[in-house]
């Protein structure tokens, strides 16, 4: 017998495993309810005169540091402020025009807490929390809460992020592409502020090709 076939034959349920897994994280997202609260969030985003800044620790933090990105490179500029970095100076990125978006499952992540408070202590600007536990003292210092709702993690042991920082990851891609709509953002816009790579390449050649068609 093979070395793969044996392989295959002494786990054989790790593709069950591994596939609900996969099924947990749709549910997860599925599980998603919108409501005005998101077009309120779309508002705040477009109307921001600054910009976004992105804010959560661990893997979540990740998460939001994607979406600052995806952000930035669709017409909305963002960065990522890490919780641990704002206490030693980082906290000079927030300015009066901002909009903050704090990432957190729980809710109740001191990190996070700790830089909400002190920008508040700056600026009065608009906070919006995403996160999975709509009363937590994150959500309570909020004026916005988007909420992914109380998910059960996969984890054998329940406690490793996964289903969680998929559901957060795919609200704030429907945030950002909801907003990059609203905006007009074109495939030509797309190609100034991504010109490298491939995906730069075929931004620009789609949108020569759009602009020769409406000539």
């Amino acid at each position: 017998m093979s070395k793969d076939r044996t392989a295959h034959t002494k786990h054989p349920d790790e593709l069950t495993h591994a596939q609900a897994v996969l099924e947990a994280e749709a549910e997860a997202i599925r599980s998603i309810r919108l409501n005005n609260d998101f077009l309120r969030a779309v508002d705040m985003l477009e109307s921001c005169r600054g910009k976004v800044i992105l804010t959560g620790m661990g893997k979540v933090g990740i998460i939001a540091m994607k979406i600052a990105t995806t952000l930035s490179s669709t017409g909305t500029p963002a960065c990522f402020l890490h919780p641990g970095e704002a206490a030693h100076g980082d906290l000079g990125l927030v300015s009066e025009n901002d909009v903050i978006m704090t990432f957190s499952n729980s809710g109740r992540t001191r990190e996070v807490l700790e830089t909400i408070h002190r920008a508040k202590q700056l600026y009065d600007i608009p906070l919006i929390a995403v996160t999975g536990h709509s009363r937590s003292p994150i959500a309570r210092k909020s004026d916005l809460v988007l909420s992914v709702g109380a998910i059960k993690e996969p984890c054998p042991i329940g406690l490793t992020p996964s289903a969680s920082t998929t559901a957060i990851l795919a609200l704030g891609d429907a945030l950002t592409l909801v907003l990059m709509t609203r905006k007009r953002f074109t495939k030509a816009d797309y190609a100034k502020f991504h010109h490298g790579g491939y995906l730069g390449r075929r931004a620009r050649k789609e949108a020569e090709e759009e602009l020769a068609v409406r000539s």
